[in-house]
């Protein structure tokens, strides 16, 4: 089940609370959380590194006479808790007083859902290490599949598993725990090229259920192919043209998008959507929710990491910016009701093409699958990034580009969004579909 935990977690959490209640904390909340890690690293034809670890550890939030800390420790034993804790509220009561940091308002705990968010595989405590080790030998193997020229150089190959557990208690009446397992699988390529260059690409899948990843050797090959698709890029010529981001690219585009929407940039006049909720900032296309209480999702959650429960958020309709993530903080700081801190899992009004349809529909533009470095400035909105991908001709791949960038500013640039895919990328909890853009400028030759 997702929504319990290990006994010994929660008693834990409600020892340290009581505890700091005891040495003078006025309110204090303790998350306790234990994490089992395995990996295999394949590399080349052998085993190249097996790890596996298991951690514990308990974060403490401390309100002591207006004063405010957090703090950690991974030594859990009632004696080292006791000692940790004294020591942790001498040094709060030393701080600078802060009116504005409180625990949240018990309301934003109630209303909490009781489904089961499937979160944890039981499959993720029986797997054997030869059967960790076969998928990662399977991932090298569905590269070297993808390659008939003997152009691959290097296969690096990993398969990770894990199990978090976590339960969170706070002095003001709120209690909850979540357990959760991820598998993570990925295969890094590297190639010669004719002129001497030697092009990396890499693909990878996570999921919280073992069966919700693909079969290795396609995984591996989509690696492969990526790599063998950029040898002989070549820089484009200058333009403005339509843009396609793939999806599984396209979740750098919204992450620029989502910081500036965060309370603390929204306090501190560090966001270019500041003063912007209920005006449109992009397209008709943007429709955009966060929604935590995905089945399986990989950001989904009952509450957040306040204990404020989780709720559907509408983040864009239209284009009109609805929403923004503010916790309890800066909600006091800023005078407006808390949302959450942060987003969980993204949910996209989709269109109703794939890929394919969408570069026939193009007919001549770019595919962008990565970017390579570059920013985007929260204040002003302007971003600049480096591009690789692919020239689209006849609504067909054509030669493969690189050393390129695109830049603009972010008002103007999701107002340019035309074409949304039906494709969203279940390895993020972004969710990206592939995204359409008119009228990018690209600078190359």
């Amino acid at each position: 089940m997702s929504t319990t935990n290990t006994t010994n977690l929660a008693d834990v959490a409600r020892q340290a609370v009581d505890l700091a209640r005891q040495k003078g904390a006025s309110e204090a909340a303790a998350t306790a959380s234990r994490m089992r890690d395995v990996e295999v690293k394949w590399r080349d034809g052998r085993l190249d590194k097996v790890s596996e670890a298991t951690t514990r550890g308990l974060s403490l939030q401390l309100y002591v006479e207006g004063r405010y800390s957090a703090v950690s420790t991974s030594d859990l034993r009632p004696e080292a808790l006791e000692r940790f804790i004294s020591d942790s509220i001498a040094m709060t009561r030393a701080l600078a007083r802060d009116e504005h940091r409180r625990l949240p308002e018990p309301e934003l705990y109630e209303g909490r859902t009781q489904v089961d968010l499937s979160l944890e595989d039981p499959r993720q405590a029986t797997l054997t290490a030869d059967e960790r080790q076969s998928f990662a030998r399977e991932l090298e193997a569905g590269a070297r599949a993808a390659d008939t020229k003997g152009a691959i150089l290097s296969v690096t190959t990993a398969f990770g598993d894990a199990l978090r557990e976590t339960y969170r208690v706070s002095s003001n009446g709120f209690e909850g725990g979540l357990r959760g397992t991820q598998f993570v699988a990925s295969a890094d390529v590297s190639a010669q090229d004719s002129d001497g260059r030697r092009p990396e690409e890499s693909d990878y899948a996570v999921a919280r259920f073992f069966e919700n990843l693909p079969d290795a050797a396609t995984l591996g090959r989509r690696a492969g192919e990526r790599a063998l698709g950029r040898l002989g890029s070549t820089k484009g010529a200058s333009a403005v043209l339509t843009m396609a981001v793939d999806n599984r690219a396209a979740g750098r585009l919204v992450s620029m998008l989502l910081g500036p929407m965060m309370g603390g940039a929204l306090q501190q006049k560090r966001s270019f959507l500041d003063g912007k909720l209920g005006q449109k900032v992009g397209s008709d296309l943007l429709v955009l929710t966060d929604e935590p209480h995905v089945k399986r999702g990989l950001g989904s959650r009952l509450f957040d990491g306040e204990g404020i429960t989780a709720r559907p958020l509408p983040l864009f309709e239209g284009g009109v910016l609805r929403s923004y993530f503010i916790d309890t903080y800066y909600g006091r700081k800023l005078k407006a009701r808390p949302t959450t801190g942060n987003p969980s899992n993204l949910s996209w009004k989709l269109g109703g093409k794939e890929q394919a349809a969408l570069l026939a529909d193009m007919k001549e533009g770019i595919l962008v699958t990565s970017f390579l470095g570059g920013n985007s400035n929260a204040v002003t909105g302007d971003f600049s990034f480096g591009v690789q991908g692919f020239r689209v001709r006849g609504g067909k791949l054509a030669e493969p580009i690189g050393e390129m960038n695109i830049s603009g500013s972010q008002l103007d640039f999701w107002k340019r969004l035309v074409a949304v895919g039906n494709d969203p990328y279940v390895n993020s909890a972004l969710r990206t579909p592939t995204l359409v853009f008119e009228g990018v400028q690209f600078a190359g030759v």
